[in-house]
């Protein structure tokens, strides 16, 4: 049999059923593979081994009186460490973060998945709350790409996207403020989707503001749609969510792509593309255009996208400043502190003019979607870059949006748009492709997704095959 550990969580579910392998199998093949991989990776910041098996011979039970909590019991999970999960310290990659707690809460998404049955094996490595594209801090080392240990997987949820690609965990729980789902997803050549803002309910919200984003991070689409489905359940503590969907999101999964209309767009304001990442991506829209969708090529203009999204992005940072005292921000990330300066300097004024900025952005999308039904884009324009780099021209700099264009925009826009792997370059580096749908869309995203994954599945990186 296949290792358990490189099985999707829809066929564990299948294997469950049929009692051909149990939660606890599942659980120790997980187990055996960070322990095998996470020293050298460095995906997980925290391992729950004890705990997780104990969840996992539970599961067993359920599957054994035909009872399972849903299609994920039993299924191995992860956490980033950005989001609570109760008994467990939250430090979020920050050695200002005081390890005694109290951590006696869940985030919504950890409390769903809980209830559900999946089996929580531990927390994923994130940069210093997660303010950078690339997964490194003071507190958890660096985290690297299994395709290349060498190079960066990206961030912020770096760690939750090496757990996905190498088989340390089915299903891995990942925030994305201004591309950190997409970006790792894109560079580790696993799935990852930023929903539709709201659609996952959070708490507490993000300091980052209403740029944030939490989402699925999982090595095929279905496994995101079974996840969603289930982080997207109501929770009172945000204010901000979506209404639960009446559906699930795995249903119409497979209607394909037949019929609706799709823009290819192979740059945003003309920002440069790595040739054969272009390549890839244009291939990749043309294996749209054989399933039937129309798609033509466009020329998508969305000006500021930079200015305004630093509005946010850095008077966020400026906010999560504020809360941590002041003695203690020599421990901080210079690069985190830059940051927050740059916020903390801009006038209320420039700050209330980037929001309505933000709002036209909106709605030049929703009149784009009234033509197009689905967007697609490279996810980054360059390939993954030496590990403990900010930026890819060398080790230092604030500005990590710099080099990830294709990302930011639709945070500031709440649409949701995935990131699904469409090939590698000559140096057997992922390439991501992004679907961008209009707001509210999600299923439709996932659907396109599978469409092309069903064609071409992804493969798994060197340091994961058997």
């Amino acid at each position: 049999m296949t290792d358990p550990a490189l099985l999707s969580a829809a066929e564990l579910s299948s294997l469950y059923a049929a009692r051909d392998l149990s939660p606890v199998e599942a659980t120790q093949a997980s187990l055996a593979r960070i322990e095998r991989l996470n020293p050298q990776l460095n995906a997980f910041c925290g391992i729950h081994g004890d705990e997780a098996l104990a969840q996992a011979r539970q599961a067993e039970a359920r599957w054994r009186e035909g009872k399972p909590l849903s299609p994920i019991d039993g299924v191995p999970t992860s956490v980033k460490d950005l989001v609570l999960a109760r008994g467990w310290p939250t430090l979020r990659g920050s050695r200002t973060v005081d390890p005694a707690g109290p951590w006696d809460q869940d985030a919504p998404s950890v409390a769903r998945l809980r209830a559900a049955g999946a089996v929580l094996v531990g927390r994923t490595t994130t940069p210093e709350f997660g303010w950078k594209g690339v997964t490194d801090s003071a507190l958890t080392g660096i985290t690297r790409n299994p395709w290349d240990p060498t190079k960066t997987p990206g961030g912020s949820s770096g760690g939750a996207a090496v757990a996905a690609a190498t088989g340390m965990a089915a299903l891995n729980i990942g925030s994305d403020g201004g591309g950190s789902i997409r970006i790792p997803a894109g560079f580790t050549g696993i799935f990852g989707l930023k929903p539709s803002f709201g659609r996952v309910p959070a708490y507490p919200l993000s300091p980052f503001g209403t740029v944030s984003h939490l989402g699925p991070m999982t090595r095929t689409v279905r496994d995101s749609a079974l996840m969603l489905s289930v982080m997207a359940q109501p929770d009172p503590r945000d204010w901000t969510a979506l209404p639960f969907p009446v559906t699930d999101f795995t249903q119409g999964l497979e209607d394909g792509v037949r019929g609706l209309r799709i823009a290819f767009a192979p740059t945003l304001d003309n920002a440069p593309v790595d040739p054969e990442i272009a390549a890839s991506v244009a291939q990749a829209a043309r294996v749209f255009a054989e399933l039937g969708a129309r798609v033509e090529t466009v020329t998508l203009d969305l000006p500021d996208t930079g200015p305004v999204f630093r509005a946010h992005w850095c008077v966020g940072a400026a906010t999560l400043l504020s809360t941590i005292p002041e003695e203690k921000h020599a421990l901080i990330d210079p690069g985190l502190r830059t940051v927050a300066a740059m916020g903390a300097a801009i006038p209320l004024l420039d700050y209330t003019r980037a929001t309505l900025a933000r709002g036209r952005l909106g709605v030049k999308m929703n009149q784009f979607h009234q033509d197009w039904d689905l967007l697609l884009m490279p996810t980054l324009p360059i390939p993954a870059f030496a590990a403990g780099q900010n930026l890819p021209q060398g080790p230092d700099g604030a500005t990590w949006a710099e080099w990830t264009p294709f990302s930011y925009p639709f945070n500031l826009t709440q649409q949701p748009a995935a990131s699904v792997p469409c090939g590698l370059t000559a140096a057997g580096l992922p390439i991501g492709l992004q679907i961008v749908g209009p707001m509210f869309q999600d299923a439709l995203v996932l659907r396109a997704a599978r469409a092309f994954e069903a064609l071409h599945p992804a493969p798994l990186p060197p340091l994961a095959r058997p």
